[in-house]
Formats: C-alpha cells, structure tokens, sequence
C-alpha cells in the first residue's frame, strides 16, 4: 500500500479514522504535475503552525472577507453585453413573464458554480487540470479545442458592446472603440501581476456600477411591482416566440467557461489543509457566490422591467414600437433617450461600458446568437466532468456531493444539456429549411452535418458513462509510529485528541520508513 502512495507522488497522508464516513479526515491529492500546490505545507515550521492558529482564532466575518472575490468575477458571465441583449428583448416582447426563467437559471448556476469551486478547494487542482489527468489524449485535444474556439467567440460581443458604449458615451467610431477595448483590456490584466485580489475589486466595483445603474434606470421607469413578481415565480410561455426566447435565455445564463474558471480562482485563497479547513473554504465561497449571482439575478430583473416597462406603454410611436421590436445594444440607447430623456440614454451607456469591459477581462462569457450557439454545444463538455468530478470518491474523497446534490445536479444538468441539444438541432433544421442555398448545396450540409450531430451525441454518452480511472485522493492509512513522533515534535504528547492532527503537515523525511504489519 506504502509504495503505491510513494508511486503515485502523495502530497500529503495523515493518520484518521477508518473510514471517511467518521473523525477527522486530511484531504490526500495527487500531485499530478511533479509539484506540490503552494497551499500544502511540506515541512515541520512552527511559523507555520503559530499563523495557522492565528488564522483559527479569526472572527468569521474576517475569514469570509478572505475569500471574497472569485464570485463576482463568475458573476460577470451573468451580465455580459450578450446578456443584456437577451434581457432586453425578452423584456420588450415579453413583459416580465419569462423572470422566472433568469430565477431557475442562476439557480441552477449557483449550483453548478458551487460544484466547480468545491471541486478545486477539495482537490487542489482545477477543472481542466482534471481534466487533463482523467481523459485519453484525443479526448482532452478535442475538450482544448472546444474550449478555446468558445473563448474566442464569446469575447467578440463584449469588445463589440464596450464599442457601442464608447460611441454613446464619446462619439467615437466603432472600430476605435474596439481598438481601445483591446488595449484596455490587456492594461487591466496587467493587475493580475500585483496579485489577483487587484483585478478582483476592480470586477467588483464594475459590478456595482452596473446594479447601480440600472436600478436606476428601473427606479426612474417604475414598473408594476406585482406584475414583476408574478413574472418571477409563475411560469408562463404565452406569446409568438416565447419559447425560442426563453430558451435564449437560459442558454446566456449558462456559462461553460466559467466552471473551469471558478475551479481555479478558489485556488488563489490559502486553505488549510484539513478536512474542517476545506468544508470552511466550501461554505465561505458558497456564500459568496450566492450574494454575487444574487446581485446579477437582481440586475437582469432590472433590465428585463426597464424594457418591458417602456416597451408596454400606452401611446408609445410606431417609430418606438419598431425599435421595441428589433431591440440591441445600440439601438437600446436610442429607444431610452427617446422616451426617458438623455440621462437615461448617458446612464445606460455607463452601464454597457462596465459590463463590456469587465467581461472581455475575463475572456469567458456568452454573447449573441451565433455566440450561444457555440457555447451552448461545447456546454456538456465542460458541465458532465464537472457533475462526475465532484461525485467521485475517487476525486473528492470524504468531501463529494451528497447524494441529494448528485440527484439534483444530474436532473438539473440533463434537463440543461436536453435544453442545449434540442436548441442547436431545431436551430439547424430551421436554417436548412428556410435559406437561399440551392437544394444540392442543402443535400450537402445535411449530409455533413447530421452524422457530425450523431458524433456530437456519442461524444456525450462517451462522458457520461466512462468509469474514471484516476485517483486524485487517497484514503489516509494509519501509521502511529510516525503519528507519535509528530506528536512529540509538536509537544502534542501521545494523549491528543484526533482533532488536534488536522494542523501537522505530512513529513517528507519519513515517508520512507516501512509500516508496521
């Protein structure tokens, strides 16, 4: 047994109960890339533990204030330039009856968020490095692939939104715009380098701007407090094209990238590497996470009633009720000034600007039609390993999901990924009968298209049903002798109580000597 963990380049093995079921339980990870991660300790310092101790006696609100910020970055995914496009239309064609659809998306986002930040505190490495280690070589070339083509996708509305905002704001031509979003951006990440706590409260505050904005927008507008509320929580599809609309919407609030993305920032918070540590690191960024998609869900209501309200007013012009109709971006601003006033037209831009330049930091959100449809068939390839990851023993140890989390998050990522297919195929066959191609060249895309579809279909199969092969934890072993020594270095003496062992770090220098039969 002792020489398998040798093997396999253990981290870290401290002596427990039997099973992980009871006691007091040290998370035990691979270490996959030949490195221990920074946040295992591989030496008796006693700094080492005095700081540890400081960090126990902390009054809660300083340790959550510690892990603050990896959630308002995810959060952006939910206020992109694509979103806001989304939001409005549903808003002008709909009122505020498709609500309810943003409430079960950041639900259902809260969850799947949650997962991908337990997954990386649990194990010490991130989704795609997972990823990497589990999957054969064609599988993770093709997983890169998707996941870089939809990178490269989804930034292109946010440097185009951020554009329309420097337009409104300065007159600036779009091409100019899109130049000077580039250079920002890349200016803005060079933040990273001072620590990404930096880059974080910079999110967060364009974050605030946004809310700020447009509850001022929905506080000017005043729309019926009722009606929002019963668009919130009574699900209703009425109306020419309500379905394609709501699921539009759910597709943008969905964001793939973001599961790889939260699995690594929760790595840049120092955990303690005990099991009561990592459970605290899991409830901290729960909350967090809840209170920044909270803030989101609250902005997207805002902009679905400031469309809605505007749009479903009495005696509006035809001219208005064109713009309603064919809402964007640009012509937003427009449809705002006209009927609100300048301000609201100078307000709205701010917050376009915020949200396109936050997003194109982060390079990992949705955008537009075309943008979506990329996403939505690369989600299953980044949301199945997530699911199996974080339900895996093997993976997460005595930290994986519940089996009320695992029902739940399967029922909830099926129904997504059954949503995601059906969109991209009923949007393909309604393509192929409506275009302008000649009906060879229609013959032709069929025939390329439908077995790629069937490819696509088996390649999820493939993920869901593939029994993992990796070993990412290790179920610690008991080996007193190297406990008492521990014990006796640290003045524990032989009486401490199992609690007490979750604070000493494994010793290199003993890990070769035999265990006991």
């Amino acid at each position: 047994m002792r020489s398998q963990e040798q093997q396999q380049q253990v981290i870290d093995v401290v002596p427990s109960s039997s099973s992980w079921g009871g006691g007091s339980n040290r998370i035990a990870a691979l270490n996959l890339e030949g490195t221990p991660p920074p946040k295992i300790t591989d030496s008796l310092d006693h700094k080492q533990f005095d700081h540890h101790d400081e960090d126990s006696k902390k009054p809660g609100w300083r340790k959550f204030l510690s892990y603050v910020g990896p959630g308002f970055l995810v959060s952006l995914a939910y206020l992109d330039p694509g979103n806001l496009e989304t939001d409005l239309q549903a808003g002008a064609n709909h009122r505020f009856e498709l609500l309810w659809v943003i409430l079960i998306g950041l639900i259902f986002a809260l969850i799947i968020q949650s997962l991908a930040a337990n997954l990386g505190v649990s194990t010490g490495k991130h989704l795609s490095e997972l990823c990497k280690a589990e999957y054969p070589k064609y599988v993770k070339y093709c997983l890169w692939l998707l996941a870089e083509v939809a990178v490269i996708a989804a930034d292109i509305p946010e440097v185009i939104g951020t554009a329309f905002a420097l337009n409104i704001l300065f007159h600036i031509p779009i091409w100019t715009g899109v130049l000077i979003t580039g250079l920002s951006t890349l200016l803005l990440l060079g933040l990273q380098k001072y620590g990404v706590r930096k880059l974080e409260l910079l999110i967060t505050i364009l974050v605030f701007v946004m809310a700020g904005c447009f509850f001022g927008e929905m506080g000017y507008v005043k729309p019926p407090a009722v009606a929002v509320l019963k668009g919130m929580f009574i699900p209703k599809l009425s109306g020419q094209g309500a379905t394609g609309d709501a699921i539009a919407l759910l597709g943008a609030l969905v964001m793939p990238h973001n599961l790889f993305l939260h699995s690594a920032l929760v790595l840049s918070r120092k955990i303690p590497n005990s099991v009561h540590g990592i459970n605290d690191a899991c409830r901290y960024f729960l909350i967090e996470s809840g209170f920044a998609l909270f803030v989101a869900f609250l902005i997207n209501v805002a902009i679905v009633s400031v469309s809605g309200t505007v749009c479903s007013a009495n005696n509006i012009s035809n001219e208005i009720a064109n713009q309603c109709n064919d809402l964007n971006l640009n012509s937003a601003s427009f449809l705002l000034k006209s009927v609100l006033g300048r301000s609201s037209s100078t307000i709205y831009a701010i917050a376009l600007l915020a949200s396109g330049q936050s997003s194109t930091i982060t390079g990992t959100y949705a955008g537009q039609f075309i943008m979506q449809m990329i996403l939505s068939f690369e989600l299953p390839f980044a949301l199945i390993p997530l699911l199996k990851f974080s339900s895996s023993a093997t993976k997460m140890g005595p930290h994986k999901n519940s089996i009320y989390v695992i029902v739940i998050s399967w029922i909830l990522g099926i129904g997504i990924i059954s949503i995601n297919i059906y969109y991209l195929s009923t949007g393909f066959v309604d393509w192929l009968i409506h275009n302008n191609l000649p009906k060879v060249a229609n013959v032709f895309v069929g025939l390329l298209v439908f077995p790629l579809m069937l490819v696509y279909i088996l390649a999820i199969i493939y993920l869901t049903i593939r029994k993992d092969t990796v070993v990412t934890f290790v179920e610690p072993v008991k080996h007193d002798h190297l406990v008492a020594q521990n014990n006796m270095e640290h003045g524990l003496g032989n009486s401490c109580e199992v609690g007490e062992l979750d604070h000493i770090p494994y010793r290199e220098d003993l890990a070769d000597i035999p265990l006991p039969e």
